[in-house]
């Protein structure tokens, strides 16, 4: 006879998906407003239910196992088609305006597709998105400007949000190995305040290598194109380095911290505002 199917509880995925993305039992248990020892036991029924293991934990690492890892992005999309229908029958009258502040190479590599399936779920929520520099959106958030704000973390700003997002950033440039040269390195940069350009700067300096600014654009399209006409080098997460630009990770070049992004939000968060925060911590993790 053939087996029958296997209905998942969405309480237990969505368990799941929260201490993956908090990478804490404790966070996540708070977070979802339950005892740490309610939602261990729900990743164990959810585990026996699949029988795979999906986390492995120490009294303060939690990461994922290698099924783990494959259930997480299905886990996600269940999660997004469960809570669409329910917001289109509970909430189907759910208005208003979010505002959310971002970076631009995040906006435009990461958060488009998420956004559009936030407004497919609420069509009644108009979004108002803004792009500028990191410590320009820390400034306008701790004045009030967003109720929602993406951040790239930096020991010197007090983003004290939860993770949503890790990559490493590698240096690139045109042909030319600039590196090679006995000339001050030249860069193309944000201007400041810039996390990538602190980051540089600061990842040269440990190397004791000369540098210079070459190029300031606070745009990420005119960064590339001169980037791309052979002015200088820059940093950039590593799955947006363009394919016709070299990438270099590694020595001679100076190592570079991975780069997080923060999700900062105001207090007190408006429902919609808040159901977009949670749709954004789901979906990027």
């Amino acid at each position: 006879m053939p087996r029958a199917p296997l209905n998942l509880d969405i309480d237990l995925v969505r368990t799941f998906v929260t201490i993956a993305s908090l990478g804490n039992f404790t966070r996540a248990a708070a977070r979802m407003g339950r005892q740490q020892s309610t939602i261990s036991l729900q990743i164990q029924r959810l585990e026996d239910a699949l029988g795979q293991k999906l986390l492995t934990r120490n009294s303060r690492v939690v990461a994922l196992t290698p099924a783990g890892d494959a259930f997480l992005p299905s886990a996600r999309r269940l999660l997004d088609v469960n809570d669409e229908i329910v917001a289109r029958a509970r909430e189907p009258d759910m208005r208003g305006v979010v505002r959310l502040g971002a970076p631009e190479d995040f906006a435009t590599r990461r958060l488009p597709e998420v956004l559009a399936r936030f407004s497919q779920a609420y069509p009644a929520i108009a979004l108002e998105v803004t792009c500028d520099l990191t410590l320009n959106l820390v400034n306008r958030f701790r004045a009030g400007a967003f109720d929602l704000a993406l951040v790239k973390r930096e020991r010197s700003v007090d983003a004290k949000g939860p993770r949503v997002w890790r990559e490493p950033l590698v240096w690139v440039s045109a042909e030319r190995d600039f590196w090679r040269g006995e000339e001050p390195l030249p860069l193309v940069v944000s201007p400041d305040p810039c996390v990538y350009r602190r980051r540089a700067i600061d990842a040269l300096d440990r190397a004791r290598r000369p540098w210079r600014v070459a190029y300031t654009c606070g745009s990420l399209a005119g960064s590339l194109a001169a980037v791309k006409a052979g002015l200088g080098a820059t940093i950039l997460p590593r799955e947006m380095a363009p394919p016709d630009l070299r990438v270099f990770d590694g020595k001679p070049w100076p190592s570079l911290r991975d780069t997080e992004i923060a999700l900062l939000q105001a207090d007190p968060l408006s429902p919609p505002a808040a159901r977009l925060g949670d749709h954004i911590m789901r979906s990027l993790g």
